[in-house]
């Protein structure tokens, strides 16, 4: 069923329960409806901060991707087939960027297979596929124009097709380093028979084109080089990034591939990797990427993840018991926190800094009405929780950009205030879209960098 249906009819009846109990106490009993209600959100506040504070320990402290070295590499004689996977819509304009990104591979070209997923109705990208004289290796494979129009549906198409050993996803904007098919299959080799997918990182080609390319990068940059680092060193579920994530095709067939309907399957499919008992690890390879340069394309991308989010989490806490049966009751619990508890705080953070910001604007009269929901318990837990947290957040930010030897990007870490505040209004577009339209996928448009072709900073 997948996100096809976004609620289980019993899914359906615990949420209206929910809601019909609390707006019954908030009628019958305000204040201290209220007061349970900060208090329990000052806990969670309170549970994420410890979380991510282990998470970030964890990281530097034991957090490592599995490192490939060049003599290994060269003992090998014999590669095995590997297919990619490049779905496009309407990117006539990034194919060219693909082809040469493609033949820059440093893989036997008799061994791979890329396959270009095209929708029926892009006749713009279809000529540009039939015109540009491909080379041999590459195959055309047009979709039949067909609901719904989304990436893991295209995707399917292609792992149905695929002839490789070995699969990935590449975007069309996307510069792996050459020899990443090589380190996926040696990583393979290294690891222990339970690891399912081999995810390479990804970080930005261009990073200084504009003040949101910098954020973006600082995000980026914490995710995969200081969050995904501390998932893996505690076998966390890890949701996946949208490309560069390496699997043995049979073992994606038999896990049932991409959730159509869902609009970020890489996160989901990370999730279902570990509720089914198997691991995803980091290999030391590096994906570059174009940084989205404008805000409104920004706004698209990050809200349709964030919808993508929501809608794994409705969908694998169904069958919660089987879950905690095969991946443990701690992995459960962190999949609530991350996919779940995380995207419901980033729609409520407005609220809590508005709240924050009045109290100390308007003291002398709104400060007692708001103190009064805030007995001493409660008040203690969330300023420790608010303090504690944006800093913690802060440090973070940093921590990863000098990590990566990005010293120039340390200062933009203090702006990351600004970008949680385009993060939240990018949440509740993508809430408001999973009521009004779960499944619409948000295009996001590549190819506005600056410099066409830059090279990796």
């Amino acid at each position: 069923m997948g996100a096809r249906i976004l609620l289980s009819t019993t899914q359906k009846i615990l949420l209206l329960a929910l809601i019909a109990g609390f707006l019954a106490c908030i009628i019958f009993f305000p204040q201290r409806t209220a007061v349970y209600f900060l208090g329990l959100l000052s806990l969670i506040y309170c549970i994420n901060l410890i979380f991510n504070a282990y998470l970030t320990y964890k990281s530097v402290a034991h957090g490592s991707e599995v490192e490939v070295m060049a003599d290994e590499i060269e003992t090998v004689s014999v590669w095995p087939t590997y297919s990619v996977l490049c779905p496009l819509y309407k990117e006539a304009n990034i194919l060219p960027k693909f082809v040469r990104s493609m033949e820059a591979l440093d893989y036997p070209k008799d061994r791979l297979e890329c396959l270009l997923l095209l929708e029926e109705d892009d006749t713009e990208t279809i000529t540009a596929a039939q015109n540009a004289n491909l080379p041999s290796y590459f195959k055309v494979l047009v979709l039949p124009n067909s609901k719904p129009k989304t990436k893991p549906k295209a995707c399917n198409v292609g792992l149905d097709h695929a002839r490789g050993e070995y699969v990935v996803i590449y975007d069309a904007e996307d510069l792996p380093e050459p020899d990443q098919l090589k380190k996926a299959v040696i990583a393979y080799s290294k690891v222990s028979s339970d690891v399912f997918c081999v995810q390479a990182k990804l970080n930005f080609y261009n990073p200084n084109q504009n003040i949101l390319t910098k954020l973006f990068t600082t995000d980026y940059t914490l995710w995969y080089d200081l969050i995904l680092p501390g998932f893996q060193a505690i076998n966390a579920p890890i949701p996946l990034g949208g490309t560069s994530n390496h699997f043995k095709t049979e073992s994606l067939r038999e896990l049932g591939g991409w959730d159509p309907y869902n609009v970020t399957e890489d996160c989901d499919l990370g999730i279902r990797i570990r509720k089914e008992g198997y691991k995803t690890v980091l290999v030391d390879s590096i994906t570059w990427e174009e940084a989205n340069s404008n805000f409104f394309n920004w706004i698209r991308q990050r809200s349709r993840w964030i919808k993508g989010y929501f809608q794994t989490f409705f969908v694998n806490t169904r069958g919660s018991l089987g879950f905690i049966r095969r991946a443990g009751i701690v992995n459960y619990l962190i999949f609530w926190l991350v996919v779940g508890i995380s995207p419901f705080l980033t729609l409520l953070n407005p609220f809590l800094w508005i709240t924050t910001i009045l109290y100390f604007a308007f003291r002398s009269t709104l400060g007692p009405v708001i103190e009064s929901f805030y007995p001493a318990p409660v008040l203690y837990l969330a300023v420790f929780s608010f303090i504690f947290g944006n800093f913690l957040s802060l440090y973070s930010s940093l921590l990863a950009s000098a990590k990566k030897d990005r010293d120039s990007f340390v200062k933009y870490g203090l702006l990351m205030p600004v970008y949680w505040f385009m993060i939240s209004f990018a949440a509740w577009y993508g809430f408001i879209q999973l009521i009004f339209k779960p499944h619409y996928w948000e295009k996001t448009k590549h190819g506005l960098d600056l410099k066409e072709g830059s090279a990796p900073a």
